[in-house]
């Protein structure tokens, strides 16, 4: 075989593969093109967010459909007397599966709340508990003693007596509702 007609082979098989690289990239690279409130242009492979109106997206991709044309005036004659139905508002395709992570997230996050709720009214009741107890033990008039920072008994007089239970009726008005 001579070598001047191999050369061609082997150089066109790598150019078509090129081309059809190309050609397969133009769907793959669909460019949409808009101008956002304060005149900025950005140009993405996603659409532009719901809030940019029609009229500021510049491109679209060839795949990407368009709006709906606005409806037509309702004819004159008898049928003009009757109100007109309000448009339809188009709902967007919602993905069933997203649709069931958003509720179950939702319900999880309700239930997780629930549950702190339920552990502060716990929290609540036994300090409730607790300072009702510490109330009626200080009313009793029986002698009480604490610890300080020494590790010395030190006994409670009257005066620190009256702000403890100032301090147990403060705790009570909070917490036992």
């Amino acid at each position: 075989m001579p070598m001047s007609s191999f050369v061609p082979v082997r150089l066109g098989v790598p150019l078509v593969a090129v081309l059809l690289a190309f050609v397969a990239a133009g769907d793959a690279q669909a460019q949409w093109k808009w101008r956002d409130r304060s005149g900025q242009i950005h140009v993405s492979d996603l659409p532009p967010p719901r809030d940019v109106a029609d009229k500021d997206v510049l491109q679209r991709p060839a795949t990407a459909s368009r709006p709906a044309p606005p409806p037509a005036p309702a004819p004159e004659g008898d049928d003009a007397a009757a109100p007109a139905a309000p448009p339809a508002e188009a709902k967007p395709r919602v993905d069933p599966e997203l649709e069931a992570r958003r509720k179950a997230a939702e319900q999880e996050q309700l239930a997780r709340q629930k549950q702190e709720e339920a552990k502060l009214a716990q929290q609540r009741a036994e300090n409730c508990d607790r300072a009702r107890a510490h109330l009626r033990q200080l009313e009793s008039g029986m002698r009480m003693a604490r610890v300080n920072d020494k590790g010395e008994r030190i006994i409670i007089d009257d005066k620190e007596r009256a702000s403890e239970m100032q301090r147990a009726r403060q705790v009570i008005a909070s917490d036992c509702r």
